[in-house]
Order: C-alpha cells, then sequence, then structure tokens
C-alpha cells in the first residue's frame, strides 16, 4: 500500500510539474491581460498542487527529524497559499472575462 501510495504521488507530482510549466508558458505568451491572468492563476494552482505533494513525499520517504518537519510544514503552508490565491485570482479574471463579454 505505501508503495502504491509513492508512486502515485510522484505522478502527481510529474503531471503538477508539467501543468505548471505548460501554463507558465502559456500565461507568458498571452496578449490579453485577462488571458495571462487566468494562465498566471491555474499555474498557482498547480505550483500549490506540487508543494503540497513535495511536502507529503517527504514525510513518507524520510524519518521525522527537526529539519524535515520544519521544511515539510513550511512546503505545506506555501503550497496550501499558492491553491487558495490560484483559485481566488482564478474566480476573479473568470468573472473580469465574462462581464467583458456579456
Amino acid at each position: 500500500m505505501v508503495i502504491f501510495l509513492r508512486y502515485l504521488l510522484f505522478a502527481l507530482l510529474v503531471v503538477s510539474c508539467i501543468g505548471a510549466a505548460l501554463y507558465s508558458s502559456r500565461s507568458r505568451r498571452a496578449k490579453d491581460a485577462r488571458e495571462r491572468g487566468i494562465y498566471g492563476a491555474i499555474m498557482n494552482i498547480f505550483m500549490g498542487i506540487m508543494l503540497v505533494v513535495l511536502a507529503l513525499i517527504a514525510m513518507f520517504m524520510f524519518r521525522g527529524s527537526t529539519v524535515a518537519v520544519i521544511i515539510e510544514a513550511v512546503f505545506l503552508v506555501l503550497g496550501a497559499f499558492n491553491i487558495f490565491a490560484g483559485i481566488r485570482n482564478r474566480s476573479y479574471f473568470g468573472r473580469m472575462k465574462s462581464n467583458d463579454a456579456g
């Protein structure tokens, strides 16, 4: 079961890295500021997922030394903040785009 969980976390890490890179390049290439904001928000969500998954991987791979626990906690907090900020920005830019369309 633990081995399956490790493979699942590794797969999530790879998918979130690819998603963050993809939306980062889309965000930088977008001409419209609203599209740039939406892509940047989705990139933040993927980066938050990536940080949370990294913290979970560190929890399973290393024993609970003080330094490891502090780093895991920092990754979890940063990841949660990135996910929250990405969702907030996504809803803001989504409303902004829908107001211009209608």
